[in-house]
């Protein structure tokens, strides 16, 4: 009987020992949201949270939040490496007099080395109050740190500064937009700015489209911008824009029914480009160069005449 009590009493102490040993705030490499969870919950499969905010506290560094079913995710503030994909999930952020998601590289821990976030099918909709979608910040410590936006949807923020997606990182650092829409803004439906004004961010835009904005996409002093496959379509101010010592390079894309089509400060490169039905063509004082192959029609004013790159390289092409 001694022995049985002795056997119960040893169980119980290396129970409690197990317990001790658990993390109180162990963290999972893939958590879950529902429209049905509660962000009291371990953010599991069987017991996901309800938004992205209650989520991304239990997720780990590089780790990935997914999405159960259709649900209304909340504005979240990122603050590590990590993954948001809803892919062939409805999921809306509505954020309504705030940002969306707000990135931060500052709050970055040190040993997050990787310094990655990754966006994908998310729809964020300002409701005609929201001040920007996305939101990317950070000093020194964005240095080498990377933004990959898919497959998105950003609709309706006309609260200042009302902007659909907004880099302003002053350390530098790489922008990738794909497959996104950005439509309905006060301000500049995409802008990258560096806050240093000089910092480079290298950013890519592939079939992106973005209609109603002031600028459609608008780059500052530092940026190498490349743009391929786009839209940019009745914003009041121009569809793409470029500031002093900003490069952009645009390929087989249209820039359409905007107050100006082409606006450069900075060097614009163009190839096999529509700009057509603006009320100027081209303007600006920037470097504006052609590769020969680009359509300029239908603008109530022609406006700047691009120069030529190089000379043929054959009948075929420019070089």
């Amino acid at each position: 009987m001694k022995t049985s009590n002795l056997l119960l009493s040893l169980t119980g102490f290396m129970f409690a020992l197990c317990l001790i040993a658990l993390p109180a705030n162990a963290q999972a490499t893939r958590t879950w949201i529902s429209g049905v969870g509660n962000d009291a919950n371990p953010c599991s499969l069987t017991a996901p949270c309800k938004t992205f905010a209650g989520a991304i506290s239990k997720t780990a560094v590089n780790g990935e939040i997914n999405c159960l079913d259709p649900n209304g995710a909340g504005t979240v503030t990122i603050t590590k490496s990590i993954t948001l994909d809803c892919h062939d999930i409805f999921v809306s952020i509505l954020n309504t007099a705030t940002n969306g998601i707000v990135i931060n590289f500052d709050s970055f821990a040190a040993g997050d080395v990787r310094k990655t976030v990754r966006i994908r099918n998310l729809n964020l909709n300002g409701g005609n109050t929201g001040l920007n979608g996305i939101r990317i910040v950070g000093a020194a410590a964005s240095a080498g740190s990377a933004v990959f936006i898919e497959d998105c949807l950003i609709d309706g923020n006309f609260g200042a500064p009302g902007k659909g997606i907004s880099d302003e990182r002053s350390g530098g650092g790489e922008l990738s937009i794909s497959h996104t829409t950005v439509r309905d803004m006060a301000g500049s439906g995409i802008v990258v700015a560096p806050a240093s004004g000089s910092t480079t961010i290298n950013a890519t835009l592939d079939n992106v489209r973005v209609q109603n904005a002031n600028f459609g996409v608008a780059a500052g002093a530092g940026v190498r911008m490349m743009i391929n496959n786009s839209v940019f379509s009745g914003n009041t101010a121009a569809g793409i824009e470029d500031d002093p010592n900003a490069q952009i390079n645009v390929d087989n894309s249209v820039t359409s029914n905007n107050g100006t089509g082409i606006q450069s400060g900075g060097t614009t490169r163009l190839s096999n480009t529509d700009i057509a039905f603006n009320a100027t063509g081209i303007s600006g004082a920037g470097s504006i160069l052609s590769f020969g192959n680009n359509r300029i029609s239908g603008n109530t004013a022609a406006g700047t005449a691009p120069s030529l790159i190089g000379a043929s390289s054959s009948a075929f092409g420019q070089q």
